[in-house]
């Protein structure tokens, strides 16, 4: 008897129909054939399916089971596919109506107990079942708040296989829909941040750096001393970030939900993401990819902010691929199986010693490192990558009276605050341009038309570059954060103050660096 099911595989962060077909055929030699490319965990559902089955009270028909997973030149992967498999074989066997799962898909692991345990990817395979018109998708019950943010469909928590069976068997109160108020419940937990710039003391260059790279997009570099405050500012820049809109979080969290990322009961990301891997991060781990593709790290940073600390101890590899995807915001892995593109719109900042015993330009502990040592630790950060930094600020420590000062500093609310307004202009000016968004992405078209300064400024500028021997990189760079500067001030046109601001962001251009 032939039976068929629905369900879902991802590839990306796109979700893929998979028709599930069983055929049961009588043979004296009793046997399980899955077909239709499945990956190793695939292979194993045999033996859970088995044993779910076992401890239920049901077996396998000591007949020949063939299952295919159609189409059958896509690969599938993942322990998804067990309770689909499951009930497809149920149904030719005959436990199950034939027509009484043809508009539903179906998703699960199963224990050998017959529980149901999380997917991975059940946001997109939500939005894919809206889109291809089933009437309701059935996940394990862990996953169920992922997927239920998907308006117009029914979306069925479960949480045992005899669940499943009773439900498609036509006890309907088996199973319940669940149903969320998605826009409510996603502006309801906005503007909730554990951190807060008012909690960082002195500093205000460091901040207003902050500021600048939050309202033009701009990549931003620290150098500075151990214990200086470089991760603790850091890892307060989403706070003053533009808040993710609805249309963010949802691209966002699918993203998190493919990679295994969301915890239980976990709808929609409201708060931007914050992602700092170790140092000892490999590639694959940073840009995504492997046997089983997953998304790196740059990719689960989309739409939020990738932090490196200590940047010189990054492996060289690892961040010369970053180079791309900081002007694409994409990446596109290829590998001999498969070729897969992820979004990776990312806000990178990094964060780094000024020398190896991290203590030249400190104002009271002296450097032991010679010019040559110095520069060679700096020259471990490739230039074409040190060119994708627009912001590069030094941060000294705080004094005993600055540290002991109990006045908090300026909010990220009150920040955040100028950094929409800015952010806003440039929505307004580049509206014509698709995909330039904020002052970052401006292109030497756009720089000539809205960051061009005016005669006697561009003089300022040439003796500014040439007395402090700034390399000639630094001069877009230094148009681009003049733009936002102004922006923030809400001056159409560039002023002196603000190219001489933006000259300052500009440290490690140097040439006396190190000297």
């Amino acid at each position: 008897m032939l039976a068929k099911l629905y369900s879902a595989t991802v590839a990306g962060i796109t979700a893929i129909p998979v028709t599930i077909e069983a055929d049961v055929t009588a043979n004296k030699i009793p046997s399980m054939t899955i077909v239709g490319l499945p990956d190793s965990s695939i292979k194993e559902s045999q033996s859970r399916i088995e044993a779910a089955l076992g401890n239920c009270g049901l077996k396998l028909p000591n007949e020949r089971i063939t299952v295919n997973l159609a189409p059958g030149d896509i690969r599938k992967e993942g322990t998804g596919f067990d309770l689909p498999i499951a009930l497809a074989i149920l149904q030719a066997n005959g436990f199950l109506p034939a027509a009484s799962q043809e508009r539903f898909m179906v998703l699960g692991e199963l224990g050998l107990d017959g529980s149901l345990r999380p997917i991975r990817g059940a946001l997109p395979i939500a939005i894919r079942a809206r889109q291809e018109g089933y009437d309701g998708l059935i996940v394990p019950q862990q996953n169920v708040h992922e997927a239920a943010v998907v308006n117009r469909l029914k979306v069925y928590g479960a949480t045992t296989l005899m669940q499943v069976m009773d439900f498609f068997n036509g006890k309907h109160t088996a199973l319940v829909p669940t149903e969320i108020d998605t826009r409510a419940e996603f502006y309801a937990h906005q503007e909730q941040f554990d951190l807060d710039f008012a909690d960082v003391k002195g500093q205000e260059n460091v901040k207003r750096a902050f500021e600048v790279a939050a309202a033009g997009g701009h990549n931003l570099i620290m150098v500075g001393p151990p214990g200086a405050g470089k991760s603790m500012m850091a890892r307060r820049l989403p706070s003053i970030l533009p808040l993710l809109s609805l249309a963010e979080s949802l691209e966002t969290t699918q993203i998190h939900s493919v990679a295994g990322q969301l915890k239980g009961g976990t709808g929609l990301i409201t708060e931007r993401p914050f992602r700092s891997p170790h140092h000892t991060v490999s590639q694959v781990a940073l840009v995504g990819g492997g046997a089983n593709p997953m998304p790196g790290e740059i990719s689960l940073a989309h739409n939020g902010v990738l932090f490196l600390d200590e940047l010189p101890e990054f492996q060289r590899a690892a961040l010369e691929v970053l180079r791309q995807p900081l002007e694409d915001r994409k990446i596109t892995v290829t590998r001999a199986k498969y070729s897969i593109e992820y979004p990776c719109n990312f806000m990178f900042v990094a964060s780094m010693n000024p020398c190896p015993c991290g203590y030249y330009n400190h104002p009271t502990k002296r450097c032991q490192c010679t010019p040559g040592q110095i520069h060679r630790y700096l020259n471990k950060i490739s230039g074409p990558l040190l060119d994708r930094i627009d912001i590069q600020v030094e941060i000294t420590p705080l004094s005993f009276d600055e540290l002991s000062r109990t006045r908090p500093g300026e909010s990220s609310a009150a920040i955040r605050e100028r950094v929409v307004r800015a952010r806003r202009l440039q929505e307004e000016r580049y509206h014509e341009h698709p995909g330039i968004h904020c002052n970052a992405q401006m292109t030497p078209a756009l720089m000539r038309e809205f960051a061009t300064p005016a005669p006697q400024d561009t003089a300022m500028l040439r003796e500014a570059i040439n007395r402090l021997q700034l390399s000639a990189r630094a001069y877009d760079r230094i148009l681009r954060l003049a733009r936002t500067i102004a922006d923030l001030e809400g001056a159409e046109q560039i002023q002196t103050h603000h190219l001489a601001e933006a000259v300052g962001y500009r440290n490690l251009d140097r040439e006396s660096w190190g000297e």
